[in-house]
């Protein structure tokens, strides 16, 4: 009898210290993991590369293309509280419509104030937007019954005369986190494709 309890009590030493060893792995793996995440924000923010061109009078040249045949303005609008850095960039509080644009084979996101370009930013990613992601994320647009009667004379006056006809705008979508070593990630999603951005919370870490 007396045998068998200290084989129980074995037991119980040996299944608590498979489970602490157990244990301890799961939680260094997740550090380390945790930790090559932070190193690769590091070593993409610092192989990022500020804008090396502005446009003329910050006017956006295919703006006048990407609006002509939308009721409204088809870019996102980015609503920031207090201050991001990107290098020696300090994005200031405001409104901004976020819009992709491709220069030299590299892609940016302008950020625009009335119509102006105010900020340059690189992208260090531009993937396709996952499969149904719009759907899931975008709320269906509830419409009243004078709402409803307006867009279908639009859409029959589009019929009747493409010239007046207008499109649907790109679906868009932003996320906005905060990371750790003082990192945000802000991912813009325009159309079929979402641009992804890191910003830092000070100037501290250039």
């Amino acid at each position: 009898m007396i045998f068998y309890i200290n084989n129980i009590f074995a037991m119980k030493k040996i299944f608590i210290f498979v489970l602490t060893f157990f244990i301890s792995l799961i939680f260094s793996a997740n550090f380390s993991f945790a930790a090559e995440i932070d190193d690769d924000y590091i070593q993409i923010y610092n192989h990022l590369m500020p804008a090396d061109f502005t446009y003329i009078h910050d006017i956006d040249p295919e703006q006048y293309y990407d609006m002509q045949n939308y009721a409204y303005s088809p870019y996102p609008l980015f609503r920031l509280n207090s201050p991001i850095y990107f290098k020696s960039v300090t994005v200031e509080p405001g409104y901004y419509n976020l819009t992709p644009r491709e220069h030299n084979g590299e892609w940016y996101v302008l950020f625009k104030d009335n119509g102006k370009v105010k900020y340059y930013i690189p992208c260090y990613k531009r993937e396709i937007v996952p499969l149904n992601f719009y759907e899931t994320h975008l709320p269906k647009p509830k419409l009243t019954f004078t709402q409803k009667v307006h867009i279908k004379f639009i859409s029959g006056v589009g019929r009747i005369s493409k010239c007046s006809k207008r499109r649907s705008a790109p679906k868009t979508y932003l996320e906005f986190d905060e990371l750790d070593n003082e990192f945000y990630s802000v991912v813009v999603y325009y159309g079929d494709f979402r641009y992804f951005l890191l910003f830092k919370a000070s100037q501290n870490f250039q």
